[in-house]
């Protein structure tokens, strides 16, 4: 008998086989910006606001007042010196007040001029200009960058980054060195640094705010405007049609397109923008101001500067890229209408104000009484009675004198008739120091006062500087 073979079922192939994985990222891909130098009236500015903010910056701390630092917040004593002024931290209001004038003073430069505090004066771009400086020091323009970094390594390339990098660090500990000078007196502070004294936390500081602003101004710079900055995500809600920004002049720019200086752009059709990217290239945060207002912008007014250098080349008028509001280009308005409209109801209440609180904060800075008074009562004892049948209480008083002379002081008490101090209440207080003042404050007894009563002591300088009054309790026995 024969058996027939069994056969297996074919299979028919696979038309479409199986895709390989593949990895999708969910953020885009870091791009290293290499920033063109420029010259113009807007990069002026902001190089003598550099040279400002890092002279008052850096200068600031050696500069002496009498025996003291001028500026100086003493975090270990409690005592902040600007200049003739001591302060305490009962003096915080002070503080919040001038976080008040900040914030109103960016509400109203970002109403009136976009990002002008980013584009100018934030430390941030400060730095960020200075690093690119010693960078083109050593590297060169951005052509020469980007060639030598297309280039392999060699001795020459290796010696100009490393030289650059040591710059940098030098730049970036002495920053932060500068900065910890502010809570130590700088001098005593290099003195302990050169003899390896330096307390633990104040090499911490030191190399952190360097850390800081070695990588913030050397490595992520855009980085930290586009991203990490908050201010870029919420200035869209301070911004109106009438805000000051660099724009770009599309009516007369498109379409953009290459010509020679002799071609006559009406006869080729085109505008005044002759699409050399220069304005891309110089832009510190890679941008291209012709495609509109954007997050990016930090209104240095870099891309303005080049456009100009390239109108006054071809012959053109300059003011292609220029700071204007969105209703002035719109509209085409004029300088007046501009200036009109940029003094607007909104900008007018910003300025009220906040010229209110600058004016409270100096007058209250103006009358204050440079002395202050705390008065706690003593736990552990709280009313007992005298020998002679009177009952007393124990009273603490500190005294903070914030002026730089020793001052004396004469204390009294006020209740009822027959309420004394057992001393003569006369005490006075070093310069710019505090001094705890124990009182035994003595009445006679009087059942039908028991309980907790109400005293007020006072406190006059015998220099004539003015008086206080604070509240405390005299506990009388039942």
């Amino acid at each position: 008998m024969q058996v027939d073979p069994v056969t297996k079922p074919s299979v028919a192939p696979a038309t479409n086989p199986p895709a390989s994985d593949q990895v999708v990222s969910l953020y885009a891909g870091h791009q290293i910006i290499y920033p063109r130098s420029v010259s113009g009236r807007f990069s002026q500015w902001r190089w003598g606001v550099v040279f400002l903010t890092q002279l008052v910056f850096y200068g600031l701390p050696w500069l002496q007042w009498g025996q003291r630092q001028a500026v100086l917040f003493d975090l270990t004593a409690r005592r902040f010196y600007i200049f003739g002024l001591v302060l305490y931290p009962q003096d915080f209001i002070y503080l919040t007040g001038l976080l008040v004038i900040s914030a109103l003073s960016l509400f109203l430069f970002t109403a009136v001029a976009g990002r002008l505090w980013c584009g100018y004066a934030c430390p941030q771009t400060v730095y960020t200009e200075i690093f690119m400086w010693i960078e083109r020091k050593f590297e060169g323009d951005r052509s020469a960058r980007l060639r030598r970094d297309g280039q392999p390594w060699s001795p020459e390339k290796a010696a100009r980054k490393t030289g650059k990098q040591v710059v940098w660090i030098a730049l970036a500990l002495w920053t932060g060195f500068s900065f910890v000078g502010y809570f130590t007196p700088i001098r005593e502070l290099g003195g302990q640094i050169l003899l390896w004294q330096v307390s633990a936390w104040e090499i911490f500081w030191v190399f952190f705010y360097s850390f800081a602003t070695y990588g913030n101004a050397g490595f992520m710079r855009e980085q930290v405007c586009k991203y990490m900055c908050p201010y870029a995500r919420f200035q869209s809600a301070m911004f109106d049609k009438d805000t000051l920004i660099v724009t770009y002049d599309s009516e007369r720019g498109e379409p953009r397109g290459a010509r020679s200086r002799k071609a006559d752009p009406a006869q080729l059709g085109l505008g005044a923008c002759v699409d050399c990217d220069l304005c891309v290239q110089v832009c510190p945060t890679g941008i291209d101001i012709r495609k509109g207002l954007q997050y990016e912008c930090i209104g240095c007014g870099a891309c303005a500067d080049v456009c100009d250098t390239v109108m006054d080349k071809m012959g053109y008028a300059r003011g292609l890229v220029k700071y204007s509001t969105q209703n002035a280009i719109k509209l085409g308005w004029n300088p007046a209408q501009v200036l009109r409209h940029i003094l607007r109801p909104r900008v007018l209440v910003y300025t009220s104000i906040l010229a209110g609180v600058m004016l409270a904060m100096f007058i209250s800075l103006g009358t204050r009484i440079p002395f202050k008074v705390d008065v706690v009562r003593d736990r552990a004892v709280m009313s007992r009675v005298t020998d002679d049948g009177r009952i007393e209480n124990l009273f603490r008083l500190q005294i903070m004198n914030a002026t730089e002379s020793v001052q004396p002081f004469r204390i009294s008490v006020n209740g009822w008739p027959g309420m004394t101090l057992a001393s003569n209440g006369s005490v006075s207080v070093d310069p710019a120091q505090s001094r705890w003042v124990v009182l035994s404050v003595l009445t006679p007894s009087d059942p039908v006062r028991a309980g907790s009563l109400p005293i007020l002591f006072e406190i006059e300088s015998l220099t004539g500087l003015g008086k206080l009054s604070e509240k405390s309790v005299f506990l009388m026995p039942r």
